[in-house]
């Protein structure tokens, strides 16, 4: 094992002002690393933002309780089903199940906790919304054996992690199909482009224990891969504001999203193990570049 590998849990950031017996679960839940969250909560917010829901902003909140809880509930979901897998990667041979220190059983009973404020958050959406959001349960549920059958998982936590675009484009009700299907594949490639740098840190472990990934499909063309789905990325936004609002004024407000992706891919440095995941967290600020995007096109009167 790679043993300068940056350790997946660290005590850090609020982690580390709770009490000892508390820190296992904050860990398991990933409540150390904000990105995902963060990462989950961007297309909530686009598909709100995009359907001119800005007066709806305390949906907003309530789509951020939901990320934070949903995402902690996936990644103990996760790390039960991979401890074994996870005893063997340096990364995360420290996560609380693979190292012990949290049992299988209460891991399970956490689950359970983060699940009824999942509950708690669904109750405030309109039923169309809460069907929606409903409907990724098993797909979620079955993200973590896709590594196992398949080299592109990223692929199916693109679908997992762009859902809340669905949630929160059905909950404002605005009736253009087009535009949301548009918007969703968007962030489908966007999410596999940023999980293909994440994945980069793992590379030569995923190697050693038959963990299959689309960093280790694209071997030596993972910067020309990662380019690729972040222009398709940009394509189907373009197409989702052009649908919505017909106005290069639309279309400008993607720009800065365009260029954070072009400093993303002319930048990276694939063999340094800091650099993918300094490029992989910069996208909470990506995120927010396109969450304004969508402010503008949807909501400014064009």
């Amino acid at each position: 094992m790679d043993v300068t590998a940056t350790p997946d849990t660290q005590y850090r950031g609020l982690v580390a002002w709770l009490p000892a017996p508390a820190r296992p679960y904050a860990l398991l839940a990933r409540f150390d690393r904000p990105i995902g969250w963060w990462l989950l909560f961007w297309p909530c917010a686009w598909g709100v933002l995009l359907a001119g829901g800005l007066e709806r902003w305390p949906l907003l909140l309530w789509l951020l309780l939901g990320s934070i809880a949903m995402r902690g509930a996936g990644c103990v979901w996760n790390d039960f089903l991979d401890r074994d897998l996870d005893r063997q990667v340096a990364r995360t041979a420290t996560r609380p199940l693979a190292s012990g220190a949290v049992s299988a059983t209460r891991a399970l009973l956490w689950l359970g906790a983060l699940c009824i404020v999942g509950l708690i958050v669904l109750l405030q959406l309109r039923l169309q919304a809460q069907l929606v959001a409903l409907a990724s349960i098993l797909p979620v549920a079955a993200y973590p054996l896709m590594k196992r059958i398949t080299w592109w998982p990223q692929a199916w936590l693109g679908m997992v992690f762009s859902w809340g675009a669905l949630v929160g484009w059905v909950e404002i009700g605005l009736p253009q199909w087009g535009v949301l299907a548009a918007l969703y594949a968007g962030a489908i490639c966007w999410v596999i482009g940023y999980d293909t740098i994440y994945a980069l840190q793992d590379i030569e472990d995923d190697a050693l224990v038959g963990v299959r990934s689309s960093a280790r499909a694209l071997g030596g063309r993972v910067r020309g891969g990662v380019a690729g789905f972040y222009l398709a990325a940009m394509v189907f936004w373009a197409a989702a504001f052009w649908l919505l609002r017909e106005h290069w004024l639309a279309l400008l407000a993607l720009l800065p999203m365009a260029l954070h992706f072009v400093w993303q891919i002319g930048t990276l440095r694939p063999a340094d193990p800091a650099d993918p995941l300094a490029k992989f967290r910069s996208n909470r600020f990506a995120g927010l570049l396109m969450a304004l995007a969508c402010l503008v096109a949807g909501n400014a009167g064009m």
